[in-house]
């Protein structure tokens, strides 16, 4: 039997997740770099750590740093010699767990997050400073807390939520790089929503929240009382079934 791969330990998704030169076209080819990769050229490159440090970072042998840096090296190398596209994503690896003050949920139980701020729906995902978890069970919320998120930026917070054990999360605003982040996290989105925090999540643990499908973050618009956020309703997308 084949050993099995054990999982590296990442502190974060990035921010972005997809880069092309400026004589890129839709039809150009890209190199896939995975996640566990990406952390071992933030590592070195960009935190100057030793493969030692790194390897002990991440939870791995030195032998395995060196090999995925090669292979992450050979792929920048191919983007920027033949002017391919890079995109990040998948990989074997584990977000490192900081969430220490997070109260676990229940096995059969179903988690939503929302952006918070003094009781309502906070508007830029990116910023927000706390995020109110709602535990779901039968359709009912059985159990609350309010949680600091002790960062920001998307790649951050996307990986908080995966660590609090997050099915779910309502937000206003939300922009791209954050969008494929939740993606990659396996956390369902329902973005342009408003008002209260306590509602909203009451409205989507019975399948009846109205949101937006095609939220967008733009931070010099305001999305307030006149933001259109009901153009759709998650009622029949199996909210709070395995994703």
């Amino acid at each position: 039997m084949p050993r099995q791969k054990r999982c590296r330990r990442i502190g974060s998704y990035p921010d972005h997740w997809r880069f092309y030169s400026e004589d890129n076209n839709a039809d150009i080819s890209e190199v896939v770099l995975s996640l566990d990769e990406y952390e071992v050229i933030r590592l070195l490159d960009l935190e100057g750590l030793t493969q030692e440090q790194c390897a002990i970072k991440m939870g791995v042998a030195r032998t395995t740093v060196t090999a995925m840096y090669d292979s992450a090296r050979k792929k920048l190398a191919e983007l920027l010699v033949n002017g391919k596209g890079l995109r990040i994503s998948g990989g074997n690896y584990t977000i490192e767990n900081r969430n220490h003050k997070v109260i676990k949920k229940g096995r059969e139980q179903m988690r939503i997050a929302v952006t918070y701020d003094n009781g309502q729906i906070f508007q830029h995902f990116g910023h927000t400073e706390q995020f109110k978890l709602y535990d779901v069970e039968n359709g009912e919320i059985v159990a609350e807390q309010v949680v600091d998120t002790n960062g920001s930026g998307h790649g951050a917070l996307a990986g908080f939520l995966k660590t609090a054990d997050v099915d779910t999360l309502i937000c206003g605003g939300i922009g791209g790089g954050a969008q494929m982040a939740l993606l990659e996290a396996g956390i369902k989105l329902y973005g342009g929503v408003s008002g209260s925090a306590d509602e909203a999540a009451k409205a989507l643990a019975k399948g009846m929240l109205s949101y937006d499908p095609n939220v967008k973050c733009d931070h010099h618009e305001h999305h307030g009382e006149g933001h259109d956020c009901g153009s759709h309703s998650c009622g029949h997308h199996g909210c709070g079934q395995e994703k």
